[in-house]
């Protein structure tokens, strides 16, 4: 809870006590009150009941609850409404010019003044603590968003400089034997950076801009190693207003290369598929082990932006033959 009084607190306990006051006001005209009580109950009451609020919203409240000293806060706040409230009340009794001989005394006088003043101060007391409380909430999501936000950046920085230490050898060697193959490459390279440049800040991006990366991307793969990896893409549904985490096929493709290895005349062959609600990545496994034994940084790192982004999980089948992983594809937009 924030701690400091802002203007919309004054302004809230303002426009409570306008009307407040006007209904006292017709009361006070109703029994024919004296000019001393219009003119020092008012400020008086304004004042008690401020204090008390502000005691415990601002002092006691953030200072003896935070740190579960509950005796002394309850304690100091039946102290604090005896006191602020017993002045109150022994200023409007004098201005009533009541009957002195009748002012509570001893455990009557405290027992009063506790339920004076808890319900003055009940109502104004909930509204501030309630408009406060959601100050906080708001403050916290805000909070929640924007450390969401700086984690997705992170995990997304971590694409580009892995993706360029496995394509800046290949480029070099083949600079030297093919140039034209290698100014097809560095253009299509150039494609994906400028792809990974115009979504550096994205967290999903849609799913055809995805596809066009991903062919690109595979372009670079088959110059690489040739007829050792074979690509395909199935769709079954349209892929239009579908969204998936930005780079995602990307990093499932430089998954498959960087764990499997192909036998002499048997390539690794990949399927990326399309449905409705899932993009899946299916390839098969050849019987060389390969030396990078986990799933690597590019597939962990889709994982946890997909827990960032979506409540569903990143599915993965993993066998002695076939290698598949069905990631959500996610929908902007609701159907009904």
């Amino acid at each position: 809870m924030n701690k400091k009084v802002n203007k919309s607190d004054v302004l809230l306990m303002v426009v409570y006590f306008i009307v407040s006051f006007s209904i006292q006001g017709i009361e006070y005209y109703k029994k024919d009150a004296m000019l001393k009580e219009y003119l020092l109950d008012f400020p008086t009451d304004l004042i008690t009941i401020s204090a008390i609020i502000f005691l415990f919203v601002f002092w006691l409240i953030p200072k003896f609850v935070k740190e579960k000293k509950y005796i002394l806060f309850t304690v100091l706040g039946v102290l604090i409404l005896i006191v602020l409230t017993g002045i109150q009340f022994t200023i409007g009794y004098w201005t009533g010019e009541s009957d002195w001989s009748k002012f509570p005394r001893g455990l009557d006088f405290v027992i009063k003044m506790i339920n004076r003043g808890a319900s003055d101060t009940a109502f104004p007391f909930a509204l501030l603590l309630t408009k406060k409380f959601y100050e906080g909430q708001n403050q916290l999501l805000k909070f929640e968003k924007q450390q969401k936000e700086n984690e997705l950046k992170l995990l997304r920085s971590q694409i580009d400089p892995h993706f360029l230490f496995n394509n800046l050898n290949t480029l070099d060697s083949l600079i030297d034997s093919d140039t034209k193959r290698a100014k097809e490459y560095i253009n299509r390279l150039s494609l994906i950076y400028r792809y990974l440049i115009k979504t550096k800040d994205a967290e999903v991006m849609e799913l055809s801009e995805e596809i066009q990366l991903a062919e690109n991307y595979m372009f670079l793969i088959k110059t690489r190693f040739g007829n050792d990896y074979d690509f395909r893409i199935e769709k079954e549904t349209t892929i239009e207003d579908k969204f998936i985490p930005t780079g995602a096929i990307q990093a499932l493709l430089e998954n498959v290369v960087k764990h499997n290895k192909p036998n002499k005349n048997n390539s690794i062959k990949t399927v990326i598929s399309v449905s409705e609600n899932v993009l899946k990545v299916s390839n098969t496994r050849s019987n060389i082990i390969s030396k990078n034994e986990s799933f690597g940084t590019g597939l962990e790192n889709l994982k946890a932006r997909y827990k960032l982004l979506s409540h569903k999980d990143v599915l993965i089948i993993n066998t002695d033959k076939e290698f598949i992983i069905s990631i959500p594809i996610i929908k902007l937009i609701e159907e009904n």
